[in-house]
């Protein structure tokens, strides 16, 4: 594959991507937030000559998605020091990440440190935000009157530290070791991930500081909880464990299945494999199947294996015990287990992107020839078009359009509708209606290509209205409804629907553009419903900008307070002389408030309206749309179609 289309068809998330030559040597490492604009960036805009090098160098990309940019930068620098690639010798100093160490004392001490020793003490990192692990260990002090002093050496009276209340004095004897080592287990719970709780009480501290006018106090617990926050950030990269491990987890579509292996040696990952497989058991058999064929040889085995289901777990213990000899345990890891949990979150999310992957490569084929025979199609539905309808009670209505070509998403002919028929009220027919009629009117105006396949979200009310549209526009596409209780599916004027098998091809690719459609849909819902609880109310008066809108909100709070007030008041308000404006303005504001009243009743009587009521009115908003189409008012313009 061309190394700019990998680029360009990477995954938005973090993690770390890997260059190799034509020999499959790795020659780069680097890490990203978002690995696509990271790529991408190799091919746009004006190029150093490094990049150019390294560009005309590789053959290949490939790249590890991890939870976040922490975990990347681990991952980067183990994979550096591992595979020592050549681009990355003059930039990266290998050096290690600090770590926080409590020392095996009577007394432990807690400080910063890169040395990592043999000698009980208890280890917790890395951490590359030095500055964030100095404050930390700084509020430690301040929270916990844990012992400052490098080495503890007996005294007849305690230190400055004793006097602040900064240190309880263990040097003087004035605090046993278990009630000092309740500071430590409490400290250790903290960084074990464990400090939800803590951080309340830290929140609920800061907040009585800053009531009580401490803000030296409340700043100094803020910034603990900052530090607290990044520090807690799960790394599943790197830890202090060194007992070898695999985690292993799989994503499948359809028979197809994809395995990720995360493989941690000595404490750290060093990389990870994917395996691609055709197969058609179900999910809980897939992992018993993988396992035996991925484990051939007992050297091969870690003494822990990671998995995350609890099925045939003990149908491959025993598997492992009695043919390949071996003390290996397969772990289902538990609720508190949150670095395993992470680590298979991990593997997953890496075989579902190379999933991805062998969609994109092959076309999902399979599935088009499924749904050609079952619905009867002329031709493969090689373009597929999907239509869902989002609202909040009938208010911001919109309808999205979702374009898959050849079994994949096709973003750049993703369209969304702002409704106009169904603002205010509760019609997904008449809202359905309105969205194909506007599409399809605007396909036979531009004489633009038409799709393969309609697929509505919803069932068989939704289909025939649809259905009636294209009729009235003379076009001859076949239609499906995707119904999201049962997973049915509808054709027009056949109430009965057609069930698929689960694992079917053709029902998946259904699922993933009724999914895809409800995404885009709802999202710009949310948008919308945004848009309107920031934006103030009064700047849809006329001539009221920013600046007046802010006033007349000062002073009236509400659009009910300005229309209810005197010509007087908003000229004074506005600073307006002309007695004119203000009128004008205050007329606007009563006409606006009846609108919206008017809207809010409609609203209602359609949340309360029977059935058969909405139909009938659905029917007739219908044929007086068609009646528009008939004068080419109807068309899709800029502001209904993005």
């Amino acid at each position: 594959m061309d190394l700019h289309e990998t680029a360009l068809k990477a995954p938005q998330s973090s993690g770390v991507y890997l260059w190799r030559n034509e020999e499959g040597t790795i020659i780069y490492v680097g890490k990203a937030k978002n690995l696509k604009n990271r790529l991408c960036s190799y091919f746009s805009g004006q190029r150093t000559v490094k990049t150019r090098l390294l560009v005309s160098r590789a053959a290949s990309i490939e790249y590890i998605t991890t939870t976040n940019e922490y975990e990347a930068l681990l991952l980067e620098n183990n994979l550096i020091k591992q595979h020592s690639p050549r681009y990355n010798i003059c930039l990266k100093d290998g050096k290690s990440y600090p770590v926080l160490r409590v020392t095996n004392e009577d007394f432990p001490k807690i400080f910063r440190t890169r040395r990592i020793l043999q000698d009980g003490s208890t280890y917790f990192g890395p951490y590359p935000n030095v500055n964030a692990l100095d404050t930390f260990i700084e509020n430690i002090y301040r929270l916990y009157p844990v012992r400052h002093c490098r080495t503890l050496h007996k005294r007849e009276t305690p230190c400055l530290y004793y006097h602040m209340k900064q240190c309880k004095a263990p040097c003087c004897g004035k605090i046993d070791k278990d009630e000092y080592n309740k500071y430590i287990e409490e400290i250790t719970q903290l960084l074990s991930g464990q400090a939800d709780q803590t951080i309340e009480k830290l929140s609920a501290d800061m907040k009585a500081a800053a009531a009580s006018l401490d803000f030296e106090k409340a700043a100094r617990l803020r910034d603990g909880i900052k530090a607290l926050m990044i520090l807690q950030n799960q790394n599943i990269v790197e830890s202090f464990d060194s007992e070898d491990r695999d985690y292993i987890a799989h994503y499948s579509e359809g028979e197809l299945v994809s395995f990720t292996v995360l493989k941690v040696r000595g404490g750290k990952l060093l990389g990870r494999e994917n395996y691609r497989v055709e197969s058609l058991n179900e999910d809980d058999e897939l992992l018993a199947e993988f396992m035996s064929a991925y484990y051939e040889d007992s050297k091969q085995l870690p003494p822990s294996i990671f998995v995350p289901t609890e099925a045939q777990c003990d149908f491959i213990n025993r598997w492992l015990s009695e043919a390949m000899k071996s003390d290996t345990r397969v772990i289902v890891p538990g609720d508190n287990d949150r670095r395993d949990i992470a680590a298979l979150n991990m593997a997953r999310e890496n075989a579902h992107e190379d999933i991805i992957r062998r969609l994109r490569d092959r076309g999902d084929t399979p599935a088009m020839e499924e749904l050609k025979n079952l619905l009867g199609l002329d031709t493969l539905p090689v373009r597929i078009e999907g239509f869902d309808i989002a609202h909040i009670g009938g208010k911001f209505p919109v309808a999205s359009l979702i374009s898959f070509y050849n079994g994949n998403p096709d973003k750049k002919n993703y369209r969304y509708f702002r409704l106009k028929n169904t603002d205010g009220i509760i019609d997904d027919f008449e809202s359905m209606r309105e969205a194909t009629t506007r599409r399809y009117t605007r396909l036979l105006n531009e004489q633009a290509d038409l799709p393969d396949l309609i697929m509505i979200d919803g069932g068989i009310g939704q289909v025939n209205a649809v259905e009636n549209v294209l009729n009235s526009l003379n076009l001859d596409i076949p239609i499906v409804g995707l119904a999201e209780k049962n997973e049915d599916l509808y054709l027009p004027g056949n109430s009965t629907p057609i069930r698929l098998p689960r694992r079917s091809d053709g029902l998946r690719l259904l699922q993933r553009v009724r999914d895809e459609c409800h995404r885009f849909a709802t999202s710009r819902n949310q948008q919308l419903r945004t848009k309107e609880n920031t934006a103030s109310v009064f700047l849809e008066l006329p001539g009221v900008g920013e600046k007046r809108a802010a006033a007349l909100q000062k002073k009236f709070i509400t659009l009910e307070g300005l229309a209810s007030a005197e010509e007087s008041a908003v000229a004074q308000c506005l600073h307006i002389k002309n007695a004119q404006e203000a009128a004008d303005i205050l007329l606007a504001a009563k006409e606006l408030l009846s609108r919206r009243q008017e809207k809010k009743d409609i609203q209602k009587k359609s949340l309360g309206a029977a059935g058969t009521t909405k139909e009938k009115a659905a029917e007739a908003n219908y044929i007086s749309s068609l009646a528009d189409l008939a004068l080419g008012l109807e068309v899709a313009d800029k502001e209904g179609e993005e």
